[in-house]
C-alpha cells in the first residue's frame, strides 16, 4: 500500500488545501466590520478565528511550496472532499471561540450545513447570535453555494495548477456546460454571474424593510440555495414585497447558472428551450397549483397569501434553499406530502440548489419509456435524446447508479436515525433533508423546528449525509475504494 500512495501527490493537496485555509480566513475577517459596529472590543472570535485559520493555512502553503504543480483526478477527489471537512473544522472556530455554541460537535454541525448549504441549524434563538456570527454564518453559505473550490480554480493558475481536476470533482453533475474553453475563464463567469446576482438581491431587499445587515444576509443565503436566516421566523418576518423578491431569486438560483450566462448575452432562445429548465418551471407551476386549490378547499386564507404562501414553499424546498414563511406540517396531509415529495427532486444541474437535479429526473423518466418502446421493438435502435442530442448510454448507467445509491443512503440514514431513537416521520425527515442539503423536512425537523434535540451521533451522521449530497455522493465515496489508492 506504501508504494501505492507515494504515487499520489500529498505535496500538492496540502498546498492547495492550505491556500483554501488562507482564503477562508481572509472571507472570515469580511465580518470584522459587524464586529466593531455591533459589538465590543471584547468580541475577538471572528479575528482569533481568522489568524489561526490563515496561520495553519500559511504554514500548510509555505512547508510545501516547491511541490511539483502535477494535479491528477484522485488528487482532484482528496482535495475537494478533504477541503470541505477543513473548512468547516476551521470554520466553527469562532462559534467555540466566541461561546455561542460551546458543544463543538453543534458548531461543527452549523459550520458544515453552511457551506453544503443545507440550512440545517442547532440555534434555537438566532436573534441573540452576535451579528458578526450571524454574518459568518451567512458567509459559509455564500462561499459553499457556488464553491470555494471553484473560485480557488479561477486563480489556481497563479500557482502554476490546473484546475480542471479540481472542477470536475467539484461539480459532479451529469452535464456541466463549459462557457470558455479554458476552464479557469469558466469558472470566473460563473462566480461573477454569482456575484452579480447576490448584488442586485442584497440592493433589491435593502429597497423594502430590511437593513443592509439583513438584505446583504438573506441575499447570500438566497442566492446559495441555503436557507439560513437573522430572524427566528425565517423570511416569515418579512412583508410580502421581500418574500416575493426571495421567490425570484431562489428560482434564479435553482436554475442552470450556464443559462444565466446565455440570459444575460441575448440568447434567450437557449434559455426556453432548455429542456430542464422547462421541467423546472412546470414542476413549480404544477405543484403550486396542487397546494394553493387545496389550501383555499381547506380555507387556510385569502387567495393572494395562500398562493404566496403555496408558491414560497415549493420554490424554497424545489431549489434546497429551505426557507420559510408558514408551517407546512400545518397543512392538510396530502398538501405536506406534495412538499414532501418536492424534496427528493431537487435544483437544476450547474445551479447552487441541492438534491438529485432535476435533469436526472427526467433523464430517468425518458429511459423508462424508450424501454417500453424497446420492448414493443426489439431491435430498433432507440437512443435517450436530451436538448435535442442523444445521451450517450454510459451515462444513463451513471445516472440510475446515482439514483439508487441516492435511494440506499437514504434508507440507510433512516434506519440508522430511527435506531438512535428518533420517531419514524422525524429520521425519514433529516435524512432526505441533510443527503438533499434543504434544512427543514417532516416530523420534528420541520420548518419551524431545528435539529438542537438530536442525539450526538445522529448529528455526525447527518453532517456525513450533507457532505455526501453536496459533493453528490461518488466524490466522497470513491476515497472509501481501496481500488483509488493503487496505481
Amino acid at each position: 500500500m506504501k508504494s501505492f500512495l507515494r504515487k499520489i501527490n500529498f505535496a500538492i493537496i496540502l498546498r492547495i488545501i492550505g491556500f483554501l485555509l488562507i482564503i477562508e480566513g481572509l472571507f472570515m475577517l469580511t465580518a470584522l466590520p459587524f464586529t466593531y459596529l455591533y459589538c465590543d472590543l471584547e468580541c475577538n472570535a471572528i479575528p482569533v478565528s481568522a489568524f489561526i485559520t490563515i496561520f495553519f493555512g500559511g504554514m500548510m502553503f509555505l512547508i510545501n511550496r516547491k511541490a511539483v504543480p502535477n494535479l491528477g483526478k484522485r488528487e482532484g477527489y482528496i482535495i475537494v472532499s478533504f477541503t470541505w471537512i477543513l473548512i468547516s473544522l476551521f470554520g466553527s472556530l469562532p462559534y467555540y471561540i466566541s461561546g455561542t455554541i460551546p458543544n463543538f460537535t453543534d458548531a461543527f454541525f452549523e459550520t458544515i450545513s453552511g457551506f453544503t448549504t443545507t440550512g440545517a441549524t442547532i440555534l434555537t434563538d438566532i436573534e441573540s447570535m452576535p451579528r458578526d456570527l450571524l454574518y459568518w454564518r451567512s458567509l459559509t453559505h455564500w462561499l459553499g453555494g457556488m464553491g470555494i473550490i471553484v473560485f480557488t480554480v479561477a486563480i489556481l493558475p497563479i500557482l502554476g495548477i490546473g484546475g480542471m481536476q479540481l472542477f470536475m470533482a467539484e461539480m459532479p453533475g451529469v452535464t456541466y456546460d463549459k462557457l470558455h474553453p479554458r476552464i479557469t475563464a469558466t469558472a470566473k463567469r460563473l462566480w461573477g454571474i454569482y456575484v452579480l446576482l447576490t448584488a442586485l438581491q442584497t440592493l433589491l431587499l435593502w429597497a423594502g424593510e430590511m437593513d443592509f445587515f439583513d438584505a446583504i444576509n438573506h441575499a447570500y443565503a438566497t442566492m446559495a440555495t441555503g436557507g439560513f436566516s437573522t430572524r427566528n421566523d425565517s423570511i416569515a418576518a418579512f412583508s410580502a414585497y421581500s418574500q416575493y423578491i426571495i421567490i425570484i431569486f431562489m428560482i434564479l438560483a435553482g436554475t442552470n447558472f450556464t443559462l444565466h450566462y446565455f440570459a444575460l448575452h441575448g440568447k434567450l432562445s437557449r434559455v426556453f428551450k432548455d429542456e430542464e429548465y422547462r421541467g423546472y418551471i412546470t414542476i413549480v407551476g404544477v405543484f403550486v397549483l396542487l397546494i394553493t386549490i387545496g389550501l383555499l378547499i381547506a380555507k387556510s386564507g385569502g387567495l393572494e397569501v395562500v398562493f404566496r404562501d403555496s408558491l414560497f414553499t415549493v420554490v424554497s424546498i424545489l431549489t434546497t434553499t429551505g426557507f420559510a414563511t408558514v408551517n407546512y406540517m400545518m397543512w392538510p396531509t396530502i398538501l405536506w406530502m406534495l412538499v414532501f415529495v418536492l424534496m427528493f427532486i431537487g435544483g437544476s444541474a450547474g445551479s447552487t440548489g441541492g438534491g438529485m437535479k432535476i435533469v436526472r429526473q427526467l433523464l430517468l423518466l425518458k429511459n423508462s419509456r424508450m424501454e417500453l418502446k424497446r420492448a414493443i421493438h426489439p431491435n430498433a435502435v432507440l437512443p435517450v435524446r436530451f436538448n435535442q442530442k442523444s445521451v450517450p448510454q454510459d451515462t444513463i448507467y451513471k445516472v440510475m447508479a446515482f439514483f439508487l445509491m441516492y435511494i440506499l443512503i437514504f434508507s440507510m440514514g433512516m434506519l440508522a436515525l430511527s435506531a438512535l431513537g428518533l420517531d419514524f416521520q422525524t429520521a425519514v425527515g433529516a435524512s432526505i433533508a441533510s443527503l438533499g442539503n434543504i434544512g427543514p423536512g417532516i416530523g420534528n425537523v420541520g420548518p419551524v423546528d431545528n435539529y438542537a434535540f438530536m442525539p450526538l451521533m445522529a448529528k455526525w451522521l447527518l453532517t456525513f449525509m450533507m457532505l455526501l449530497g453536496r459533493l453528490e455522493i461518488f466524490t466522497v465515496l470513491i476515497l472509501f475504494s481501496p481500488q483509488f489508492w493503487k496505481r
